[in-house]
């Protein structure tokens, strides 16, 4: 993974201090190791005293020891703020900018042409089981892993990386793009429970395979040939759990690994050792 480690400690001035604390016990809030970037992420721990843990505005899952995991999207801005204890424990969180590749195209953008009504009825009961599947909560601890690579072979796409049409950005890729051949294993590269497996092949995404791995954290497997394990079932780092394919929208054998905390998109390379 590639992780720095840093600890980053909540100040402990007098309005940092829950009552009976004293400057002896310790900072309320600590980030043990974390890459501090768009795309990136950080765990650390807090007082289970001190909740409820808020980053910005949103409230933060906490483990029964304190532990959690927070993230950052690949769009996000330069700084945060992880506050505790009703505000009187406060980390700020400077976020690196990324220098995302990114490709100037000579040629008007053209947006894809209008999906017929079949194609949108369709595409709509795929995305209502995907976002089904991120709302479950499974009680995974993969989170706390250090990650592993899913697949062999070389990496073809790059998450984030865009083309931009005179001006006119077009998506940015969601995703690392992993070439390994045709029926080449998918292995999970944390533990986690399996939330969705695609019974048909999605019309983007083909053969299916998402994985929770706790605290909101999430990781889907695109274009697969085979699905090797069922929804809720618990998968273990390194278990085999999937083949590559090119199902779905896809021009070559390849999976597409993408990792997701909450709305966030995050930068699988970031995780992976």
């Amino acid at each position: 993974m590639h992780a720095s480690r840093r600890a980053v400690l909540a100040g402990i001035g007098a309005a940092a201090l829950l009552p009976g604390r004293t400057r002896a016990t310790g900072p309320l809030i600590a980030i043990d190791e974390s890459r501090l970037m768009q795309g990136g992420w950080a765990r650390g721990r807090v007082v289970p005293g001190a909740l409820p843990l808020l980053l910005g505005g949103q409230a933060v899952g906490v483990d029964h020891d304190g532990s959690f995991f927070i993230a950052f999207d690949r769009d996000a801005g330069p700084a945060a703020t992880l506050t505790a204890a009703g505000g009187r424990a406060i980390v700020p969180l400077a976020i690196a900018p990324r220098a995302w590749q990114v490709e100037q195209i000579d040629a008007p953008f053209h947006p894809p042409a209008m999906p017929d009504a079949e194609f949108l009825a369709v595409r709509k009961g795929e995305l209502a089981r995907i976002d089904a599947a991120r709302a479950l909560v499974t009680g995974a601890s993969g989170w706390r892993q250090r990650f592993v690579w899913p697949a062999k072979g070389r990496i073809s796409g790059h998450f984030g990386s865009q083309r931009v049409y005179r001006g006119t950005p077009g998506t940015y890729h969601s995703g690392t793009d992993i070439a390994g051949g045709a029926g080449s294993p998918i292995t999970a590269p944390a533990d986690g429970v399996v939330i969705l497996t695609a019974d048909r092949a999605f019309t983007l995404e083909g053969y299916l395979l998402m994985v929770d791995h706790g605290m909101g954290l999430n990781s889907a497997f695109l274009h697969c040939s085979e699905l090797l394990v069922r929804e809720g079932e618990a998968v273990r780092q390194g278990q085999q759990i999937a083949r590559i394919g090119m199902t779905g929208r896809a021009t070559g054998p390849h999976l597409h690994w993408s990792l997701r905390w909450g709305e966030a998109r995050l930068d699988p390379e970031l995780f992976a050792a």
